[in-house]
């Protein structure tokens, strides 16, 4: 499986304490279907750790996920700054392929 991060959710990790292996995790539980939320189309929301704490109350990540190929990290975001992403943010936007 290859992992890859987007230069903002890069930045992301690393000033909140999300370690590489934080976001491994995340994928492994994804590839055995513990998916926190299915977004559709591939995209998945899943619960991140903070270094030295639980998943519960941390950081939530927005991943492209495709089982045994590839996941690509794209946003981050901490729970108590905000719920959850608003229905305009999934909406795919005129720059974003609908399909291939």
């Amino acid at each position: 499986m290859r992992m890859f991060k987007t230069k903002p959710l890069a930045c992301f990790a690393g000033r909140k304490g999300i370690t590489d292996e934080a976001l491994c995790d995340a994928v492994a539980r994804a590839a055995r279907v513990l998916v926190d939320a299915d977004l559709g189309g591939g995209v998945i929301k899943q619960r991140s750790a903070r270094r030295g704490q639980g998943r519960a109350s941390a950081f939530r990540t927005i991943v492209v996920f495709r089982r045994e190929d590839r996941a690509f990290f794209l946003y981050g975001f901490a729970k108590s700054a905000r719920a959850n992403l608003r229905r305009d943010e999934l909406e795919p936007s005129g720059c974003w392929p609908t399909s291939i």
